[in-house]
């Protein structure tokens, strides 16, 4: 009898698969930078997909210097501002918060979100972070920034985002002389990253709360007479009588979607302030008519439509170079269908 064998239903490395802490996704790493110091990060809402004609710059591409079309995502990306600068220490357990200064005053909307002290000691917080860094207490320094929903109208909130964005790019002390720039002011995608850049998109997946393991891992139905006893989407066996419990690789039920997710080297095609030069006829479905600054990237992203969106700059870019891209025609045709 041959020998039946095939790949496993469902990649593992993802597990395990539960449900993101927060909506607002959370970067562990970020890209080299060398050079002036910079942001490395902005955030911007999904508002749904369209398709542009572009021509296609891609060397050795088989339609290379023709017409192509090419499916796009808008995000849109209105000005975010920055709260605070936050320093962290490093020591061999790795790295901690140090100490942090707030801008003052801060806007009335961060209310929403967070406790904002009525008695804050600006001068002395802002003393005691320039004393880490002439004591050489400071590793890393990142920019405390939050996204302003209530200028736009696609998203139903109000509500600000609250997120960290690493600050990169010359010494410590230079990257707080840059962050002390930032403080309290307001800051565009254009300072981030530049149309034809590669960046990494995260956010949070689509949520489909408890699914089967058919549905959740992708095994196979149970065949003919398997299936008699109606349980044609259950797994097929647990696992072995040994070790006497169930292994964690074995595909079964629970929680699908709502975790984040990370495209990689997602090509910038487009970064534009007038929104309405890109609307569909009748808006885009689940999120209206699109008014402030926006970004087009090549193919899907995750999320659904209004979901909280992070761009970073390419941390793994390899062979792709940045190039200006030539898009010819954006359809404004209606998505009601």
């Amino acid at each position: 009898m041959p020998k039946i064998n095939r790949p496993r239903r469902g990649s593992l490395a993802f597990s395990p698969r539960k449900r993101a802490q927060s909506p607002i996704p959370k970067y562990k790493s970020w890209p080299q930078h060398t050079g002036a110091p910079a942001l490395l990060g902005f955030a911007g809402y999904k508002v749904g997909m369209t398709h542009v004609l572009m021509v296609d710059d891609h060397k050795d591409s088989p339609t290379e210097g023709k017409e192509i079309m090419v499916p796009v995502t808008i995000i849109e990306v209105p000005t975010m501002k920055v709260a605070a600068i936050r320093a962290y220490s490093q020591d061999t357990y790795g790295k901690h918060a140090f100490t942090e200064f707030w801008a003052e005053p801060l806007d009335s909307q961060l209310s929403r979100r967070v406790t904002v002290p009525k008695n804050y000691d600006s001068a002395a917080a802002k003393k005691k972070f320039a004393d880490a860094i002439a004591a050489n207490l400071v590793a890393e320094i990142y920019a405390v920034a939050y996204t302003q929903p209530a200028t736009i109208t696609g998203v139903p909130k109000k509500v600000p985002d609250i997120m960290e964005i690493k600050i990169a790019g010359g010494d410590v002390a230079k990257q707080y002389e840059f962050a002390l720039g930032l403080l309290g002011k307001e800051i565009r995608l254009n300072n981030v990253i530049e149309a034809g850049a590669y960046a990494d998109i995260t956010a949070i997946t689509i949520g489909k709360g408890t699914q089967g393991p058919a549905k959740r891992w992708g095994i196979a139905l149970r065949k003919r007479k398997h299936s008699v006893g109606g349980k044609e989407r259950h797994v097929g066996t647990l696992g072995p009588w040994n070790p006497h419990h169930v292994r964690w690789q074995v595909p079964q039920s629970g929680q699908m979607g709502f975790q984040q997710r990370t495209e990689f080297n997602k090509r910038i095609l487009k970064i534009g302030d007038n929104g309405a030069e890109i609307t569909p006829a009748g808006g885009f479905l689940n999120y209206g008519v699109l008014r402030s600054a926006y970004v087009v990237v090549k193919g899907s992203i995750p999320g659904p439509a209004k979901r909280l969106i992070r761009i970073r700059p390419a941390i793994r870019q390899g062979e792709h170079v940045v190039r200006s891209p030539a898009i010819q025609f954006v359809s404004v045709q209606s998505k009601q269908g």
